[in-house]
């Protein structure tokens, strides 16, 4: 049996639950740095994940609270993928990510996590970041602090994300 010492999951396995939606409650909550908020759209924000696979793994959430894409209007997708496609720039740019993976889990069976609330995870991935641990002891290394991705990232995806999408940045 291999045991992992990874003593920050406690607060999240323990800690309270916050009721509703996850997603929804980061849209009228002003605190982006503490949330990991990176940008937020007329029709979608950019949030980095919490239990990322990789440093930089953020995903783009609609503000309507919709399950599936198929829920969703043509102005919210328009703007969601114009969104994933600025950050796969910044992350090849400014992270050096060799490759990303982009990826929406819809539905219990395909395996989402959050499933009342359809969400576009954007994975940067390296050559060889799927070292030894992942291979022999089945662990995932993430080596950047998720406040020290944030503070990097911001200020470089923000003026992207600006320069790509122009006009009022309204939120929901």
């Amino acid at each position: 049996m291999h045991h992992l010492w990874a003593p920050w999951r406690m607060t999240y396995v323990t800690g309270s639950k916050p009721d509703g939606c996850v997603f929804c409650s980061k849209v009228d909550d002003t605190r982006d740095a503490d949330n990991y908020v990176l940008y937020r759209g007329q029709h979608n924000f950019v949030i980095l994940n919490v239990y990322p696979y990789n440093s930089g793994h953020l995903m783009v959430v609609p503000y309507k609270h919709v399950a599936c894409m198929t829920e969703l209007d043509e102005e919210s997708l328009q703007e969601m993928f114009l969104m994933a496609q600025v950050c796969v720039g910044v992350m090849k740019q400014h992270l050096h990510a060799e490759g990303v993976n982009l990826g929406m889990n819809i539905g219990q069976a395909a395996g989402a996590g959050i499933e009342q609330h359809l969400h576009l995870h954007l994975v940067p991935r390296w050559s060889g970041d799927t070292n030894y641990m992942t291979t022999v002891a089945g662990t995932r290394v993430v080596p950047q602090d998720l406040m020290a991705t944030y503070k990097d990232m911001l200020p470089v995806l923000t003026k992207a994300l600006e320069e790509t999408l122009p006009g009022e940045r309204t939120g929901c």
